[in-house]
């Protein structure tokens, strides 16, 4: 009996009992005592105070001696089904007396339960989750006794067990501790939790219980900031984004602050900025210090991301930044917000955003409008900030890639006299900012290069300083990429730059440089090739101002043909194999100035005479001619391409895929073929090397009206110098006759007028001009 009663007859029931009975007579107009059998005048009955008081002893003495006995038996342990039946036994009690919860605490229960966790019996363990979780059921200070007693994370664990039942047991208990505010942070804690809880969050196909218990206790757990961060590390960026919304101003700024913090995946960055930017943006323009520091650093993590540009440049973060670069100015706050909204609106603009009709206020002003560009030019003249100067930079360089903008800019460098102080970051020790400040005057050097080289050498250290040789061990670095390709850019035919190259013993170190390249190749660093370009490049520069004598003197000391021909094979860049090209059809067309007869003075001459005389002619050496240039040649005096054995490599280059290359090579051989040389031997030693069929070859693969110009030039000179054999092979080329029609029909001037001789040499064409009829 739990609570007796005493009915008329004066026989004690259980009151649920004889209510059940007493249901049954409800329509009967008589009722009988179930033990007497005598009738009962009412269905009134009184609690016997004195028996339930009895039975109650009775039962917190059964009850007491029952929990001591399932101690005892958990202590023992003698066996899985006795661990099994004190924890059933255990589980009866404290279902019939919730009291007696207080004591199976009390007699240190508790500690000899999580041990049994231990065991390999799922059985077991699922029994002692389910006893657990009644004993801190609604009881925090049940939950924080169990919490010290036991390691969290070995319910953790037990999320993946293959046990589907021992898994629903696990979240259920820890789903109650997690009802616990203190012990929300602990969970979370725990390494993996929270990662295994979204797991089964997302597996609702699999198992919807184990989905819903995990929804619910991620939802518990987010009383916890630091939780809701580590929810977002692993995917969950829902309550991050909700809390960032609507949240109070400080759960705002720390939510701003995770966001900042965490590295997002790419799938997840780009939800991110669609949720997440106009809360920033406006936390950016209205918050307090603490709030705008925050926001900036998250806008700066996800505007580092490229996709994310165009959806923050629609929610408005252009005019927001660019108020903040040129007119919000916040006394006495810690932070440089300048520098952050730079940096920002620089990773946006990465992004390939359209420029000219993007709007950065509400005056009407674009992103290239001179006002932009004058600020940042004023920003620049006045920062002491490297970080700052960089990212000015950066937006500079995005804005003159439009050609309009580029030539403003050029204007306004040269007013402002800001080409110095771009030229002053390129001695900056902040690696970042040199690099940015070299590649924008690489950018503007086409419209001001002059005027850059005369700037440069009037900076102490430069121009010098831009090449450096790197030794055998170390790689090649973005910087000294950057710095030789601008020295290469800048225009070649500045005498002064040159010179000021040529005394800073700078023709030495570029070799010495392109000779270590060659060695170990250009794929040990991904700024060799680009480097390796710009030293070439830079010597081609002084293939252009050989008339100064200290300038030939270096290129023969260090024969410069013979270093181009050998860069024509290098496979690894069409842009070496171009300007090398260059750099051998400026020294060739020196050659026809510098290929001389052999002199011999008059007293020699006299005694050579009288040798001759006495009959010993068969003594004398004869000194070889040039066969093209008439003159003693060689490839280091006079820049024989002939003798440097070019013609061959210059053939092969033809066949290159790159237009570019192709026409600087056919450029080279044009050389050979000019009016001052004597063309008939020179076409005869091409014809030697095939040349015409490689020329006929370039006609064919390639449309470029310059490639065609050149190569109607060289085949008309072959149809006039080069004997039957030249003729015959052009003539029977079946293709090139539509190629000239093609030409004559649609090509520049030039062209259409080359292209009518060949035609007409090939009598593909009337000839008009007679001597017995005038047009």
């Amino acid at each position: 009996m739990d609570d007796p009663v005493t009915i008329r007859s004066g026989v004690t029931y259980e009151r649920k009992a004889i209510v059940e009975w007493f249901e049954k007579f409800k329509d009967s107009e008589e009722i009988f005592c179930p033990i007497t059998g005598q009738k009962l005048m009412s269905k009134s009955f009184n609690a016997n105070i004195a028996l339930k008081s009895t039975l109650e002893e009775w039962k917190e003495r059964n009850q007491a001696a029952r929990i001591k006995v399932a101690r005892a038996a958990l202590s023992l342990a003698s066996s899985e089904n006795m661990v099994l039946e004190a924890v059933k036994d255990v589980q009866s009690i404290c279902q019939r007396n919730p009291y007696s919860k207080v004591q199976v605490r009390s007699v240190g229960i508790l500690p000899l339960l999580v041990q049994c966790l231990e065991y390999k019996d799922k059985d077991v363990r699922c029994a002692v989750l389910e006893l657990l979780r009644q004993l801190v059921e609604d009881d925090n200070d049940s939950k924080e006794m169990i919490a010290q007693t036991m390691n969290i994370s070995t319910i953790i664990k037990m999320l993946s067990s293959s046990h589907q039942s021992l898994r629903h047991a696990s979240l259920l208990y820890l789903l109650e501790l997690s009802r616990s505010q203190s012990l929300c942070e602990r969970i979370g804690s725990v390494t993996g939790a929270i990662l295994m809880l979204i797991r089964i969050k997302y597996r609702q196909s699999i198992d919807t219980f184990a989905s819903e218990k995990a929804d619910e206790i991620l939802r518990n757990l987010e009383h916890s900031p630091n939780n809701i961060k580590n929810m977002a590390e692993n995917g969950l960026l829902e309550p991050l984004l909700k809390n960032l919304s609507e949240g109070c101003e400080e759960m705002m700024m720390e939510m701003a602050s995770y966001l900042g913090e965490i590295v997002l995946g790419h799938d997840s960055t780009t939800y991110v900025a669609e949720r997440a930017s106009p809360a920033l943006i406006k936390m950016v323009h209205r918050g307090n210090t603490l709030t705008r520091r925050a926001a900036f650093k998250a806008l700066a993590q996800l505007s580092s991301y490229q996709p994310n540009g165009k959806i923050l440049k629609e929610a408005g973060i252009v005019q927001i930044m660019v108020e903040e670069m040129f007119i919000r100015n916040i006394q006495n706050e810690p932070m440089n917000s300048k520098n952050e909204a730079v940096a920002i609106l620089g990773n946006i603009l990465d992004a390939g955003i359209e420029l000219e009709n993007l709007q950065v206020n509400s005056h009407g002003h674009t992103m290239t409008s001179d006002y932009v560009v004058c600020n940042i030019m004023y920003m620049l003249k006045n920062s002491n900030s490297d970080a700052l100067n960089k990212n000015l930079i950066r937006i500079l360089l995005f804005i003159a890639k439009i050609p309009r903008c580029a030539a403003t800019i050029v204007s306004l460098v040269k007013e402002t006299e800001a080409s110095y102080t771009l030229i002053e970051f390129i001695n900056n020790p902040h690696e970042e900012l040199a690099i940015a400040a070299t590649t924008l005057l690489t950018v503007l050097s086409p419209l001001m290069g002059n005027v850059l080289a005369e700037r440069l050498c009037k900076t102490r250290g430069q121009p010098e300083n831009l090449v450096q040789s790197p030794t055998d061990t170390t790689l090649i670095t973005e910087k000294q990429a950057v710095s030789v390709k601008f020295l290469a850019q800048l225009p070649h035919q500045n005498l002064t730059l040159n010179l000021a190259l040529l005394y800073s013993n700078t023709v030495p170190t570029i070799l010495e440089a392109i000779s270590q390249i060659q060695k170990r190749g250009t794929r040990s660093s991904r700024f060799e090739s680009t480097y390796l370009e710009g030293l070439v490049g830079i010597l081609v520069r002084f293939t252009t101002t050989l008339y100064e004598p200290q300038i030939l003197f270096s290129a023969r000391t260090h024969n410069f043909t013979a270093v181009f021909t050998e860069l024509l094979i290098q496979p690894s860049s069409d842009e070496v194999q171009r300007l090398s090209a260059i750099g051998l059809e400026n020294l060739s067309t020196e050659s026809i100035r510098l290929s001389k007869p052999p002199q011999i003075k008059r007293k020699k001459l006299f005694y050579l005479s009288n040798y001759l005389f006495c009959g010993s002619s068969s003594r004398r050496r004869k000194i070889p001619l040039c066969p093209v240039h008439g003159g003693v040649c060689s490839s280091q005096n006079t820049f024989c391409i002939v003798d440097a054995k070019a013609v061959e490599r210059l053939l092969v280059c033809l066949g290159n895929e790159n237009a570019e290359v192709v026409e600087a090579a056919l450029s080279t051989i044009c050389t050979l073929l000019d009016d001052k040389l004597d063309v008939d031997k020179s076409v005869s030693m091409l014809s030697e090397a095939n040349a015409v069929q490689h020329v006929l070859n370039v006609v064919k693969q390639h449309r470029e009206e310059g490639l065609w110009q050149k190569s109607f030039w060289v085949i008309e000179k072959f149809l006039n110098k080069g004997g039957d054999k030249s003729a015959s092979d052009i003539s029977n080329d079946r293709v090139l006759p539509a190629i000239l029609v093609s030409a004559f029909h649609h090509g520049a001037g030039n062209t259409r007028q080359m292209a009518e001789k060949i035609l007409r040499h090939l009598n593909k064409m009337p000839n008009l001009y007679t001597s017995n009829y005038t047009m």
